[in-house]
């Protein structure tokens, strides 16, 4: 087991692979601004101008400890460069587009698998402490390559931990739902729409989980301190129709139904029936662990005052508890994507 402490980070090297992305950017602004003393924040991507566009934002002059590094993690190589003397990768690249992966099945396999075991390698080799590796809804009963390829790297990530020896390392999966205002999302794709005066709707009854990009990261530094290695780390969080998201950002638009995309779901879960068994409550997440953990389970849920969850739990967009109103997605999307929204 091993663990690092909230203040220890101020002195702490970490590497965010996907680092230009949408959590990436929001991870590196919340890192700089709450741990001013962290040794070494390493921003690795692929698109140069994406790294120079966030460099004017967090300049190396301005923010010493940022670093710029080119690559692409199915380069183990140059991958492991940038890992010399990192302490914490937090693993957020991936091809993500469900129908980009369904046309382009081999390109979307060698990022999010082939590079998933790179990211193992890297950190096996290169001393790394923790590696926190971003999953997605789509892995849970995957019915699109998109989400099998998630999933072939969660299982990647969790078997990791029995391989590392003797190694002060540990490795766990963040699991969450659509990011709200994220790249290619639905919100910020119906409000460019909007002026069109018709919102595509793929079916009526459609259903996803939502998360902000800040409760994103919150996650993740959760699970930086809190994980043993092995995890499955999943947010208790609220599920939006997407009629009602239509709705919230048009509401004299026309909803035109088109039919569903292929690969694409009518709702997503998060914990499947067969994850029930070895799933437990965390409070605020609940967390799949490990069918062979590296500690034992009794001290483990005794440690988080975890309960196990009944057999036959399922976590599910569409029967999901929690919901959010129109009224509250148009609140939600001025505090989290654009502050001077009006439907």
């Amino acid at each position: 087991m091993t663990t690092t402490n909230l203040a220890d980070l101020n002195n702490k090297s970490i590497l965010v692979t996907g680092g230009t992305g949408s959590f990436g950017k929001e991870f590196i602004k919340t890192i700089l601004k709450r741990f001013p003393q962290i040794k070494r924040l390493v921003v690795y991507s692929r698109d140069e101008l994406k790294q120079f566009e966030m460099s004017q934002i967090y300049s190396q002059k301005e923010y010493s400890a940022i670093r710029y590094f080119i690559g692409d993690i199915r380069d183990l190589d140059r991958f492991k460069r940038a890992c010399e003397n990192i302490d914490i990768i937090i693993h957020a690249a991936a091809l993500k587009q469900v129908p980009t992966a369904e046309y382009n099945p081999m390109e979307c396999i060698k990022t999010n698998v082939n590079g998933a075991y790179n990211v193992i390698q890297a950190a096996m080799d290169c001393g790394v402490e923790k590696v926190i590796a971003l999953s997605t809804d789509k892995a849970a009963a995957p019915i699109n390559l998109y989400g099998a390829t998630k999933l072939c790297s969660d299982k990647l990530f969790i078997a990791a931990n029995n391989m590392k020896g003797k190694r002060k390392l540990s490795f766990c999966v963040v699991r969450y739902g659509n990011v709200m205002g994220s790249r290619g999302s639905v919100i910020p794709f119906f409000m460019n729409k909007r002026s069109e005066g018709v919102l595509p709707i793929t079916d009526a009854s459609m259903t996803r989980f939502n998360i902000s990009l800040t409760d994103g990261v919150e996650m993740v530094i959760n699970a930086i301190n809190n994980a043993w290695g092995g995890e499955i780390f999943v947010p208790k969080i609220p599920s939006y129709k997407i009629t009602d998201v239509a709705t919230a950002i048009g509401p004299n638009c026309e909803q035109k139904i088109i039919g569903i995309r292929p690969g694409e779901k009518i709702h997503e879960e998060m914990i499947t029936e067969a994850d029930s068994y070895t799933t437990v409550d965390l409070g605020k997440y609940y967390a799949i662990l490990p069918q062979v953990p590296i500690w034992d389970l009794e001290e483990y849920k005794n440690h988080f005052n975890a309960k196990s969850v009944e057999p036959g739990f399922k976590y599910n967009s569409g029967t999901n508890t929690e919901w959010i109103s129109v009224e509250e997605i148009r609140t939600l999307i001025k505090e989290h994507v654009d502050a001077n929204f009006s439907a």
